[in-house]
């Protein structure tokens, strides 16, 4: 397996909030545009969606609450990972250090195509979890591909 992990930051939430939005896969529909919600479907624990014609989906494996929720694919996916959300106590406890690790099933050739890719993608998962906690808008992120009256702000 290889292995990755995020930077980490600081989240302006305490643990348990943090730990709450992410917890029930079904949270995660409200992150997406309403043109991309077709063919995904969710649970409390799983979530897959239709991506190319293919379906792609991750179930809970783990929940130690206020602390880890790791997630595994459901057998669906073309390789094997794991993605486990940190959820660590901040110096304040309103606040909370947040982090991604992921395992995943690499051969060379995937890892040379997609490596890079994952480490920038949870890398920047983070930057805007945290951009958002402090009311920011995330880089790179327009308003309006949000759903109507939806700000993740209020996260």
């Amino acid at each position: 397996m290889t292995e990755y992990n995020s930077k980490q930051a600081y989240v302006r939430r305490p643990p348990y909030q943090l730990y709450m939005s992410f917890v029930d896969m079904r949270n995660f529909l409200q992150f997406l545009p309403e043109d991309k919600k077709q063919g995904v479907e969710a649970d409390y624990d799983h979530i897959s969606a239709k991506i190319q014609g293919f379906t792609i989906g991750v179930q809970v494996h783990e929940r130690v609450p206020y602390s880890l929720v790791s997630v595994v694919d459901d057998g669906s996916a073309p390789f094997a990972f794991k993605i486990d959300l940190h959820f660590d106590a901040g110096t304040n406890p309103d606040e909370t250090l947040f982090w991604i690790g992921v395992e995943a099933d690499l051969n060379f050739m995937m890892k040379m195509m997609v490596g890079n890719k994952i480490q920038e993608g949870i890398d920047k998962i983070v930057d805007g979890l945290a951009a958002v906690s402090e009311g920011r808008m995330p880089e790179g992120m327009d308003p309006s591909m949000f759903p109507e009256g939806f700000d993740p702000r209020g996260l």
